[in-house]
């Protein structure tokens, strides 16, 4: 990558005129390192604000089309096959927008992100595009972070990659050394053998600057080790608490500001309880590069560990297969009753929950910071009544994500899916269908793989007011849980 940097670079300072918002159209792999590079360091002075969309969920889509002028947007269309439905559409629906203003002269607003010879390679050429950046074959999505599937977004955002990827060499170079000398080989066996203990449970603490890396680890290690009924599960976005509220299955992880004690204040009392645990300091967002090389070699050890490849998902193709028959008028599904929470069922669900189980919240919502804590208010209530770990996804981002260990890893999980009747549909050029019969169906066909692996799931349909209705679903967690 560092020969091509100049050339990336230079492009990136010439785009950032006259661009106010770079915008990553992509899933998993795809949008993950992007969306932490956003957030962790924000916008640089002079270039775009970075931002990703990686929701089929309408208003998700309309915010983002919505917010600001899209003649001064530049759109990263990014998928490594070049056949993920959600980029493609994504493209589809963006590319008609600008088109209505721009004319022929639309394509000059995208770049894409894919490897040689795919079919979004050739549509991007056919859609005149400014630039097409291309993917490595070798590397797999999920390892793609310091490619040009990150790389691309975070010069584009005045990110200083090339600081980013000297501090990822030095880091390469101390995992070339033996023994415990080498930070990811070490990182990697205690993780492993903890898992191979009962301790399957990887829950990261993170501080500023980089407070949502655990997203990125979290698919890195979900999707990497869920597999063959083994694996091990990142819990992500887990308020700490005291060493009570949690059971033998945990491994903490801690990762925060050189100098800072908000983290170590967290997992000092739990160490001191028992638990398995490993700390780590960043000198600054920069210090990613490193720290992104050291899980990918870490979670590479840990899968030899667990005896799985660690670079297959063989089971993220399921739910994607049962959307498309969905989609494609092959499959029916019912549909659900809305604002209806069988309080019975959700009894039985929590009732079955058992220790060393988790429990997960796949919520096909759009994902605002304030739906984001009435579901933390959720899994709160069930970790701290039954010391279970506890996850939250956002459909369809986690399907790529956990999505895989769901279906692929141990029998350990109970699933609370959440949907909800959309504002308004918004149709896709050239398809008979909107992105709302896309969120409905990739829900649908999740819910499905699930039960046909045996899984404990139910369904929640909730209506259009989305916030009160998550009020009631938590009185109804309360109820279910006395």
């Amino acid at each position: 990558m560092e020969a091509s940097l100049p050339d990336l670079t230079s492009f990136a300072a010439q785009a950032a005129a006259g661009t106010d918002r770079a915008v990553v159209l992509g899933m998993g792999g795809s949008s993950l390192a992007p969306l932490v590079f956003g957030a962790s360091f924000g916008r640089q002075p002079g270039y775009p604000l970075l931002q990703v969309l990686d929701s089929t969920e309408p208003s998700s889509v309309l915010e983002i089309a919505e917010s600001a002028d899209l003649e001064r947007a530049l759109f990263i269309v990014s998928s490594k096959s070049g056949s993920t439905l959600e980029p493609n559409i994504f493209f589809d629906y963006f590319y008609s927008r600008v088109e209505k203003s721009l004319g022929g002269k639309a394509g000059e607003r995208f770049v894409v992100v894919t490897d040689p010879g795919s079919a979004l390679e050739k549509e991007a050429a056919r859609r005149k595009v400014l630039r097409i950046f291309p993917g490595d074959p070798r590397i797999g999505g999920r390892y793609s972070a310091l490619s040009n599937f990150g790389l691309v977004p975070a010069a584009l955002a005045g990110v200083d990659v090339a600081e980013l990827l000297r501090r990822a060499r030095a880091m390469a170079g101390f995992c070339r050394l033996e023994g415990p000398e080498n930070p990811g080989l070490s990182l990697g066996a205690a993780i492993g053998a903890a898992a191979l203990a009962g301790q399957d449970k990887l829950t990261f603490f993170v501080g500023p600057p980089v407070g949502r890396f655990g997203m990125w680890i979290e698919q890195l290690v979900a999707e990497s080790t869920g597999k063959e009924g083994k694996g091990i599960l990142p819990v992500e976005g887990e308020p700490p608490a005291p060493p009570a509220a949690y059971g033998k299955d945990r491994f903490f992880a801690g990762i925060a500001r050189r100098g800072s004690r908000e983290i170590p204040r967290a997992i000092e009392p739990l160490a001191r309880a028992g638990h398995s645990f490993a700390s780590f300091e960043m000198e600054d967002a920069l210090d990613l590069g490193a720290e992104m090389f050291r899980w990918e070699f870490a979670t590479a050890v840990a899968g030899r560990l667990l005896g799985i490849n660690p670079f297959d998902q063989p089971n993220v193709q399921e739910a994607k297969d049962r959307t498309n028959e969905i989609l494609d008028k092959k499959s029916r599904v019912e549909s659900p009753e809305s604002g209806v929470v069988d309080q019975e069922a959700l009894r039985e669900l929590l009732d079955s929950l058992r220790p060393g189980d988790y429990f997960a919240i796949t919520a096909y919502l759009q994902d605002t910071p304030e739906t984001e804590g009435r579901l933390e208010r959720i899994r709160l209530k069930v970790r701290d009544a039954l010391k279970v770990a506890t996850t939250v996804g956002f459909g369809p981002r986690f399907l790529h994500s956990t999505g895989q260990f769901h279906k692929g890893g141990p029998d350990t999980g109970v699933f609370l899916q959440i949907t909800a009747e959309p504002r308004e549909n918004v149709q896709i050029p050239g398809k008979p269908y909107g992105f709302g019969e896309v969120v409905a169906a990739q829900a649908a066909g999740d819910l499905a793989a699930l039960r046909s692996r045996g899984r404990r799931a139910v369904r929640v349909h909730l209506p259009q007011e989305v916030l009160p209705a998550l009020e009631d679903l938590e009185a109804a967690v309360t109820r279910a849980l006395q």
